[in-house]
C-alpha cells in the first residue's frame, strides 16, 4: 500500500505522519505533521490513516485557497468593515455628554467659584477647573470635526492610491478569517480600496446623523450586503464518522451489488460533493442545506472542469466563479442529476446505517431535461449513417476527422461492429465491447452473445451494470448476414482473447466512453445530429422501439436489455432449448423496415 509510509509506530502506539508541502512550510511553521491515531492495533491503524491523510490534504488545499481571495471574502470584508464603523459610532455617540451631564458640570465650576477655589486671578485655575466643562461641551463638534478630517483624508488617499490609514484594519480582517494574503499584493491593495470605501460610506453616514438623519444608505455600488458566502471553517469528525470513512465503508460494501465501474464512479461523484464539506465532515452533520448549495454549484459547474489548465488548482467554488468570465459550458441536467444520484445512493446506505436520521438528497432532483431525451434514429437516418465513411469507407482510420471523410479505408473493427450488435441487440456499448471470443458461442445449434463477469477474462476485465446485466441473448440473424461470424472466426484464429481487442478503458475503467463521445461528434460532422438527441445510445432505444412495433410489452423484453434481477442462467449462460427459442423470437421481431444493409453485406470483412 503506497500510502503506508505515513503510518509511524512509536512504542505499542501509531501515528499518522505526513510532510508539509514546500510551499505551506512557512505558513504552518512545520516541516512534518504527525498524529496519534489512537490504537495499538495495526489494522485499525491503517484503516484510520487515509481519512486523517484526507484531512491534511484538505487543509492544505484550504490554505493555498485562502492565500488568494474570492469574491465572497471581497464582499464580506466591505460590508462588515462598512456596518462594524456604524456600530462603533453608535456606541461612541452614547458615550458623548448629554444637556443634563453638561448642566451638572455648569453647576459644579459655579458651586467651586462660590466657594473661592476659583478666582479671576489665577488664570491657570480658571482654565484648569472649566477645561472638563469645555470638553464635555465642545464633544459633539469636535467628534463630527474627527470625521470629516478623516473622510476628507481618505478620499483624498484614495486618489493618490494610499492604504496606511486602512492597513492594519485589512491585516485584521485577514489574520481573522485565516487568510493568507501578504500585504502589497495586488490581492491586499484591492481588498484595502475597497475598505477604504466602505469606511468613507460609513462616515457619510455618521455626518448624516449629525444632522438627526438616520435613513441614509450607500451610494457607492460596491458596498452592499454580500451575495456569495462567506469561506466555511471545516469541521472535524471523530474516528469512523467522517464523509470520507463513511463513503470508503459504502464503496467496499457496494449495498446495491453495481458494477466496479459504477461504484466507482459513484464514489468519484460523492468526491466532488466532499470538497464542499471537506472529507473530514462528521456525516451526522450532512443537511439538505449543503445538498442545495452543492446542486447551486453543479449546475454552474463547467464541462471537463478538470482538464481545463486556468482551472487548475482550483476549489469547486472557485472554478465556477472563474466560469462566469470564462464561459465554458456547462453541466447537463442529466448530469447533475447523475452527481445528485451517486450522493443519494450513499446517504441511504448511511441512513440505513445509522450514520444520519434521513436522506438530505430527497426530492432534490432537477426536473428532466425536456427536449434532451435520447432519440433513436429513423429508418432514413440509419440508411445515412450506415452510408457514412465510418461504415462505407473512409479516409483513414488514425483519427476521427479523418474518419468522416469519404475514402478506400474500410473499419470493421469494434468502431464498425458495435453499433451494428447494439441495433439488433439493443445491449450496452460497454457489455458488447468486453466481450471475450468464448462469450460468442453455440448454445443448443443458435449462437448466442453471453453478457457476464463470468468465464474467460482478459487484461482489460468484464464488468455489468448490475446482476440483472449478465444475460444470454440470441445472435440476430441480420448480424450474421453482415458477416458477424466471420469476423469472429478471425479473431479465434489470430488467438485473440478478447472480440474487440481495439477497446480499452479510460483512466476510469468505462469501456467505449471515448469512443460514445467521439461517434457524438462524427454524427454532427456527417450532419445527422445538431444539439442532443441522437448518440451512440440511440441504437439501444431504437431496439427497444421495435420491439414495442412488434407488440411486446416493455415487462415482456425488459430482460434482454438488462432489465432485470440477476439470475444463475444470465450469470453462467445455460438455459433449456425452449428458452433459447423465445428468446430467439423475440431478438428476431427486432426489425427496421426501410433500412437496407444489403451494400455491407456484399463486402468481404
Amino acid at each position: 500500500m503506497a500510502r503506508l509510509s505515513h503510518l509511524l509506530r512509536r512504542g505499542a502506539a501509531y501515528y499518522a505522519r505526513t510532510r508539509v508541502p514546500l510551499d505551506l512550510i512557512a505558513i504552518v511553521g512545520k516541516k512534518e505533521l504527525v498524529k496519534a491515531l489512537g490504537t495499538k492495533d495495526e489494522t485499525e491503524a491503517k484503516r484510520r490513516l487515509y481519512p486523517q491523510l484526507d484531512a491534511w490534504q484538505r487543509e492544505f488545499d484550504d490554505l493555498r485557497a485562502r492565500r488568494s481571495l474570492v469574491a465572497g471574502d471581497r464582499e464580506h470584508a466591505v460590508w462588515d468593515h462598512y456596518t462594524a464603523a456604524l456600530t462603533r459610532d453608535e456606541a461612541e455617540r452614547a458615550t458623548l455628554p448629554g444637556e443634563a451631564e453638561i448642566a451638572a458640570a455648569e453647576a459644579d465650576v459655579i458651586r467651586r467659584a462660590d466657594r473661592g477655589e476659583i478666582t479671576s486671578a489665577e488664570p491657570l485655575a480658571i482654565l484648569d477647573a472649566t477645561l472638563e466643562l469645555q470638553v464635555k461641551q465642545q464633544a459633539p463638534a469636535l467628534a463630527s470635526d474627527t470625521r470629516k478630517a478623516k473622510l476628507a483624508d481618505l478620499r483624498e488617499h484614495l486618489v493618490k492610491g494610499e492604504t496606511a490609514l486602512i492597513s492594519h484594519e485589512v491585516d485584521d480582517y485577514l489574520n481573522r478569517n485565516r487568510l493568507l494574503v501578504e500585504r502589497g499584493t495586488p490581492d491586499w491593495i484591492s481588498l484595502a480600496r475597497r475598505m477604504m470605501r466602505a469606511e468613507a460610506e460609513a462616515l457619510e453616514r455618521t455626518l448624516e446623523r449629525d444632522r438627526g438623519d438616520y435613513t441614509g444608505q450607500p451610494r457607492d455600488p460596491l458596498v452592499k450586503p454580500p451575495t456569495a458566502e462567506k469561506r466555511a471553517e471545516m469541521e472535524v469528525a471523530p474516528p469512523g464518522e467522517s464523509i470520507a470513512e463513511a463513503v470508503e465503508a459504502f464503496r467496499t460494501e457496494n449495498p446495491r451489488n453495481v458494477s466496479k465501474g459504477r461504484i466507482e464512479e459513484a464514489c468519484r461523484d460523492i468526491g466532488v460533493f466532499m470538497e464542499t464539506v471537506g472529507p473530514s465532515f462528521p456525516v451526522s452533520k450532512l443537511t439538505k442545506k449543503h445538498v442545495r448549495e452543492w446542486k447551486a454549484l453543479l449546475i454552474k459547474y463547467p464541462l471537463r472542469a478538470t482538464e481545463v489548465a486556468e482551472f487548475r488548482g482550483m476549489t469547486i467554488r472557485q472554478i465556477v466563479e472563474a466560469n462566469e468570465q470564462a464561459k465554458r459550458p456547462v453541466l447537463s441536467d442529466r448530469t447533475v442529476n447523475r452527481y445528485l444520484s451517486s450522493l443519494s445512493a450513499f446517504c441511504s446506505w448511511a441512513e440505513a446505517n445509522g450514520y444520519i436520521a434521513s436522506n438530505p438528497c430527497s426530492g432534490m432532483a432537477l426536473p428532466k431535461e425536456r427536449g434532451s431525451k435520447t432519440l433513436p434514429f429513423t429508418s432514413d437516418q440509419m440508411n445515412t449513417l450506415f452510408r457514412s465513411p465510418l461504415f462505407a469507407g473512409c479516409e483513414s482510420e488514425a483519427a476521427w476527422r479523418y474518419i468522416s471523410k469519404p475514402g478506400p479505408v474500410l473499419i470493421r473493427d469494434h468502431r464498425y461492429w458495435v453499433p451494428l450488435i447494439m441495433l439488433y441487440s439493443g445491449a450496452r456499448p460497454g457489455e458488447i465491447a468486453q466481450l471475450a471470443t468464448s462469450d460468442l458461442r453455440q448454445e443448443h445449434g443458435r449462437w448466442i452473445f453471453h453478457i457476464t463477469t463470468e468465464g474467460e477474462t482478459h487484461e482489460e476485465g468484464k464488468q455489468v451494470k448490475t446482476a440483472g446485466s449478465m444475460r444470454v441473448i440470441p445472435v440476430h440473424s441480420e448480424l450474421i448476414r453482415l458477416g458477424f461470424l466471420a469476423y469472429h472466426s478471425q479473431r479465434v484464429e489470430a488467438g485473440d482473447k478478447r472480440l474487440f481487442p481495439g477497446a480499452k478503458r479510460n483512466e476510469r475503467g468505462q469501456m467505449m466512453s471515448e469512443f460514445s463521445r467521439e461517434f457524438g461528434k462524427y454524427l454532427a460532422r456527417i450532419g445527422l445530429k445538431s444539439g442532443r438527441g441522437l448518440s451512440l445510445y440511440s441504437f439501444r432505444h431504437g431496439a427497444a422501439d421495435a420491439l414495442r412495433r412488434a407488440g411486446y410489452l416493455d415487462n415482456e423484453f425488459g430482460f434482454i436489455l438488462g432489465h432485470t434481477e440477476g439470475s444463475m442462467t444470465g450469470r453462467y449462460g445455460i438455459m433449456p432449448q425452449g428458452m433459447l427459442e423465445q428468446r430467439v423470437k423475440l431478438i428476431e421481431a427486432i426489425q427496421y423496415p426501410g433500412l437496407n444493409l444489403d451494400h455491407l453485406a456484399n463486402v468481404i470483412t
